[in-house]
């Protein structure tokens, strides 16, 4: 039988120092984002998913891309996008609009009413952010972990 030094629990490569970073990462974002959920949500926000599509869109010239523009920027799932788009429209916070080269695409465009609910959201949004990371740091540890998450970017 083979002896092996390392944890069962453990592939041999990884240290402890870093699947706990892993551990603390998932939890912490979890939780924050939980958090922030729950903050939108008590203040009769719409979901922050809602919120990156509609950023993308208030982002990009003319208020306007294509769902796999979206798709890309966002990272959502093509068959969840989709359905996040419909609810948007159904809102009335985005339209679409044809391809004026190929009628069987859209564009996916942020309406004036979706503009403002997004800016009314990042009111709670920002606020939420504040109270469950920026006031837990100081704006050293804020900014050193700004830079270590940036390395894994």
């Amino acid at each position: 039988m083979v002896h092996r030094s390392f944890s069962p629990r453990r592939p041999p490569l990884l240290s402890e120092a870093v699947e706990l970073s892993w551990v603390r990462l998932m939890r912490s974002q979890r939780r924050i984002f939980e958090s922030i959920e729950r903050d939108l949500s008590v203040a009769g926000c719409p979901p922050l998913a809602w919120y990156d599509v509609m950023l993308e869109l208030d982002r990009a010239e003319n208020g306007r891309l294509r769902p796999m523009e979206i798709e890309k920027r966002t990272l959502f799932a093509q068959p969840n996008l989709s359905r996040m788009i419909g609810r948007l429209e159904r809102e009335g916070l985005v339209r679409r609009e044809a391809f004026s080269e190929d009628a069987r695409g859209h564009w996916v465009v942020i309406t004036e009413k979706g503009r403002l609910e997004r800016a009314a959201m990042w009111e709670v949004y920002g606020a939420a952010i504040q109270k469950h990371l920026g006031a837990k740091l100081t704006e050293d540890q804020a900014e050193q972990l700004a830079v270590l998450l940036g390395m894994l970017a």
